[in-house]
């Protein structure tokens, strides 16, 4: 999902040590409320399943049978998590799914705008699960209950994975339109740029890991400003204005 998996063993350890300091395993950390664990828990499985599935489905639906040959064209969490990125998740605040492989000349068309079209559809299927999510919350009227009375546990638990399976979707979507790379905005942008200018941004793809990776780390810990955060507070905030007018049209 976020491209980090070529990272050697050794190069990951140290990325797991230095988040853990950093970020302390706010997921972890938890565990202390089960409900809320077990809510971020499935809010993430979800989004990173239907995230991967969905390039895959597009990139098969414009003819590379690639990803379908690979199994990616499921919606079991096993044929898209990466086990490895799933304990960075846990541990340091960051992690990675396995990456949807095809073949661009394989795609009908200009392969430019099929890859294009491939990259785009993961940010798209996180914000419709959260626009799923946030038409089944409003038809409920839970969280306007629980402003006024006690609700079921069982309606409680429901509750929580919706506002997880929402808020983790919205900002999974927000992170990887970031134009950097490995992250899908920057496979969407290069490949809708003219030739010559995509060209010119082809060096960035060897340093966008690490260009990521300093946005996440040196912000709070160097810097001791959420650059990160800056960057997608704003994205998250549109496309979650965007959903609500959209679930709440008409009401």
């Amino acid at each position: 999902m976020f491209g980090l998996s070529r990272l050697s063993p050794v190069q990951i350890v140290v990325l797991l040590a230095i988040g853990l300091l950093v970020f302390g395993a706010p997921i972890l950390r938890s565990l202390s409320d089960p409900v809320y664990f077990v809510s971020i828990i499935l809010g993430l499985v979800l989004g990173i399943t239907v995230h991967e599935a969905s390039h895959a489905t597009v990139a098969v639906a414009l003819g590379d049978p690639t990803p379908k040959l690979m199994g990616r064209m499921s919606l079991n969490p096993l044929r898209h998590l990466d086990p490895i990125g799933s304990v960075a998740m846990l541990i340091a605040s960051f992690g990675w799914g396995k990456p949807v492989v095809f073949n661009p000349n394989r795609l009908n068309g200009d392969p430019r705008i099929g890859s294009a079209l491939v990259a785009a559809a993961g940010p798209i299927s996180n914000i419709l699960v959260a626009l799923l999510g946030l038409i089944v919350l409003r038809t409920t009227n839970w969280s306007a209950l629980t402003l006024n009375a006690q609700i079921p546990f069982t309606q409680e638990v429901l509750l929580s994975i919706l506002q997880a399976v929402i808020g983790l979707n919205v900002l999974l979507a927000a992170f990887n339109l970031i134009p950097i790379p490995p992250l899908d905005g920057y496979g969407f942008v290069s490949n809708l740029l003219p030739p010559s200018l995509a060209l010119v941004l082809r060096p960035l793809e060897v340093y966008g890991p690490l260009i990521l990776l300093a946005l996440i780390f040196l912000g709070p810990s160097v810097l001791h400003v959420d650059v990160l955060g800056r960057i997608l507070h704003p994205i998250a905030g549109a496309i979650m204005t965007m959903i609500r007018s959209v679930a709440y049209f008409g009401v």
